[in-house]
Formats: C-alpha cells, structure tokens, sequence
C-alpha cells in the first residue's frame, strides 16, 4: 500500500464502513490497481461465502441453557481468554465454510464437475510446447472465442496478486457442449487450470465452494446459474484456496 489508501481503509470498504466521499476515493484507487482490486474481490467473497454459511445459525435463539450459564458467577472467564477462544474459532471458520454449504443435498455441486476438470488438468497442465490452443498474448480474441463458443460472457481471472500469471487457453468437448479451460503459471513454474462448462439439466442451482481430491489434483468447485467452475491444480490446497477464492470473487456477481 502508499500513502493514498491504506491497508485498513481497504477492509473497511469490504465492511461497508467508509463514508461516502472515501468510499469513492477508493474505488478510484482500485481501478487503477488491479492487485488491490483483486485482493478487495477475495475479501468480499471470503465475507459473502461466512454469511451464506453461518448466518442462519447466527439468527438462532442462544441455547437456554447456555443462557443460564452466563448468569452464573462461575462463567466469568478471563476476557483474554475468551478473546483467544474467539480467535481460534475465526481463524477455522473460512476453511470449515467450504465444506458446510455442501452437507446438504440441494447445494451440492455434482461429482462429474470436479472429475472432469482434473482431468482436463492432468492432461493439458504437463506439457511444454503446446499447454494453451491461444496464449495470453491475444488475451482479448481468446476470451471473446471462448465465450462466443460456451455460449457465456467469460473473463479469465487475474491472479497476478496471488503470483500467478495467464498462460492462455483452450476448448475442450464436454457431455453438455464446449467446454472452456484457462491455464495459469508461477514464476516456480506451477499450472492451474480454469474449467468452465454448462451444468448438466439436473445439477442444483446456484452452490457454495466445494473441495475435491481427484488422483492427486485439488479441485475447488462450484456452479453459478447454468455455467459450472472449477479450479483445478497440484500447489497445495491452503494456495489453491486462496486462488479459488480470488476466482470466486471475480466471476460470481
């Protein structure tokens, strides 16, 4: 950050707290810094995902019984220790919201959707001279290709602000028509791969972040409308869910 916005000012954007003539100054800022920008989306879809997670249980009445304990002399803990309790339940929250929203069978992203991306990954992310049909020099003609042919507006993501950068992208043939497919690289030299494909006539509608392991490949999934997204990739799950998260934030309105 400089001297223009500050870290602080970012997140009270995300929270809704600035007022009116800074909120402005800030979203000026942010389009004229992408990585900024791209760090607000993450933030505001890590936020948008706790509340779709963990609001209703929030609106819940308090147990009575525990209602009764707090009345009790016994139950007044230290604050500092009560604040590290809250701390450590914060700090599981976000991993732990990926898995909820999925426990139940209307929000559950089908199977083939993970499965098929990892796929498509473990073909195409090993090869050398030939892993994108149109590289990223010719970025604006891949998108409007591939979007003309899966027949969505798509954007690929930015994940310059998580050290990743556009190799390009390809179409792929999938059981419910053209498929789409970007592919990223590290400065390690790491691939992961976007898969975005229409969902089959009967998936769910619109779902949360799910997790899949397929032979090796992490895959953070979800579907929003008619169109199915998967992030698929061998980095690590804590990076790959920073990077589904940055995809989630810039894809999902």
């Amino acid at each position: 950050m400089n001297e223009n916005v500050r870290e602080d000012e970012l997140h009270a954007y995300v929270d809704g707290a600035l007022d009116e003539a800074r909120r402005l100054e800030v979203e000026a800022w942010l389009a004229a810094h992408p990585a900024d920008a791209a760090r607000v989306a993450a933030w505001t879809a890590q936020s948008r995902m706790m509340h779709d997670a963990f609001d209703s249980v929030l609106n819940e009445p308090l147990p009575l019984n525990l209602v009764r304990a707090t009345r009790r002399p016994a139950f007044a803990a230290p604050a500092r220790a009560v604040a590290a309790s809250l701390a450590l339940l914060a700090a599981g929250l976000v991993g732990y919201a990926f898995g909820v929203a999925g426990q139940g069978q209307p929000t559950r992203a089908p199977a083939y959707l993970a499965r098929d991306a990892a796929i498509a990954h473990a073909v195409f992310s090993p090869e050398t001279r030939h892993p994108v049909e149109v590289d990223a020099a010719q970025g604006a003609h891949l998108v409007a290709w591939l979007s003309k042919r899966v027949g969505t507006p798509l954007q690929a993501p930015d994940f310059s602000a998580q050290g990743f950068s556009l190799l390009g992208g390809r179409l792929l043939s999938g059981d419910t028509g053209p498929v789409a497919q970007f592919m990223y690289e590290d400065g390690l030299g790491r691939r992961v791969t976007l898969y975005v494909r229409r969902a089959a006539a009967d998936a769910p509608g619109p779902t949360a972040f799910r997790h899949a392991v397929e032979k090796g490949v992490d895959v953070f999934y979800w579907i929003d409308g008619e169109f199915g997204y998967a992030l698929s990739g061998q980095i690590g799950r804590q990076t790959m869910q920073r990077l589904a998260v940055a995809a989630y934030g810039q894809l999902t309105p």
